[in-house]
């Protein structure tokens, strides 16, 4: 095997792994709330009234998985839990600002709006 192939399998490879993490309808929304702080789980739903509570469970738990979101669980009355950005999730802030003018620039261009 050539050592560009090689490099080339590699590239995809970090790729194809980074998309699994970051795969999905949802959990870049749920990251990009959590760029603005520490939030409980109602106030990431108010941000993004169309997930269901289920799917964001779901979405939540699969980011916390991949160590992107932390959950943090505080034993009082009642009982408070709240969502946030990991050091590896904050590493995800320039790939973030980078899709959204990519979007943009693809919305201007293809969408025309």
């Amino acid at each position: 095997m050539k050592s560009t192939e090689a490099a080339c399998q590699y590239e995809l490879m970090a790729a194809r792994d980074a998309l699994e993490v970051i795969q999905g309808k949802w959990r870049i929304p749920i990251v990009i709330s959590l760029t603005y702080g520490t939030k409980r789980f109602g106030e990431i739903h108010r941000d993004m009234p169309d997930i269901s509570p289920k799917m964001l469970s779901q979405e939540l738990k699969s980011l916390e998985e991949n160590q992107i979101i932390t959950r943090t669980l505080y034993d009082r009355m009642p009982v408070t839990v709240e969502y946030s950005l990991t050091p590896l999730g904050q590493s995800l802030q320039n790939l973030l600002v980078e899709l959204r003018n990519w979007g943009k620039h693809f919305r201007k261009e293809i969408v025309g709006k």
